[in-house]
């Protein structure tokens, strides 16, 4: 069964699990891992992204769309694209504590963009048996942009689905380009205000990759993602504030 959680708080137990966080976590993700980082450690708040730092560690998020101190990059895409180190540290407001939410109760999570849609829809499609998408949402509210990708990848797949996939399926077909779901988005609001609004049109791009980010193990709290498909060495800096669990 194909089933859509409109936000993040609304994870619930699953086999397969793909968070979707279009503006702009997975967006960022997706890219730093296209990019050369091997892996990305997603943390689920600022402060703890900021006890994480160590040598080979960059440190990316955003508060309110911007930098937070102390970090090294925004939640932007464009600026995953340049890789500071072996590991990518990243806190965000809604598409971290997403992710966090699922590696808990979900047996596979994945993360999704339109960036490498896909290659997700690929990966996905023998795991429609019991298969949530996870929309992350902004500040506790439903994002048009999460939904739009959610039925993007439900229309895809063949297999049974909830009423909440055909809910999404309905958005996406009311938006045949894009851009333009993503610019009506009121997701699209406080990136436009911060001064970002190219990432807006960056993360509008479809399948500019085939890297999809697979949950490959926690780490005390802290959820570590890899590219699908590739050997999982470890983080190179573990010990340094992190518990392997």
């Amino acid at each position: 069964m194909i089933d859509v959680a409109f936000l993040g708080a609304h994870v619930r137990p699953a086999a397969t699990a793909v968070v979707i966080d279009v503006l702009r976590a997975t967006s960022t993700m997706t890219v730093a891992l296209s990019s050369g980082y091997e892996r990305v450690l997603v943390a689920g708040s600022v402060q703890r992204a900021l006890e994480l730092r160590a040598d080979g560690r960059a440190l990316a998020g955003e508060i309110g769309c911007e930098k937070p101190p102390g970090f090294d990059v925004g939640n932007s895409p464009e600026e995953s694209l340049t890789v500071l180190g072996a590991e990518l540290v990243i806190a965000t407001t809604n598409g971290a504590p997403a992710i966090v939410a699922a590696a808990a109760v979900c047996d596979e999570v994945f993360a999704a963009s339109l960036l490498n849609i896909g290659a997700v829809v690929e990966l996905l499609a023998g795991r429609t048996d019991d298969l949530l998408i996870v929309c992350a949402g902004t500040g506790g509210s439903v994002t048009l942009e999460d939904v739009y990708l959610a039925g993007r990848l439900s229309a895809a797949l063949e297999g049974e689905r909830t009423d909440a996939a055909r809910v999404a399926e309905s958005v996406a077909a009311a938006y045949p380009v894009a851009i333009d779901a993503l610019e009506a988005s009121a997701g699209s609001v406080g990136i436009i205000a911060a001064g970002l609004e190219t990432d807006i049109t960056f993360c509008a791009q479809e399948s500019i990759t085939t890297v999809v980010p697979q949950l490959v193990r926690m780490l005390d709290d802290i959820a570590v993602l890899e590219p699908y498909g590739t050997p999982h060495a470890g983080p190179t800096t573990v010990g340094v504030g992190l518990v392997d669990t």
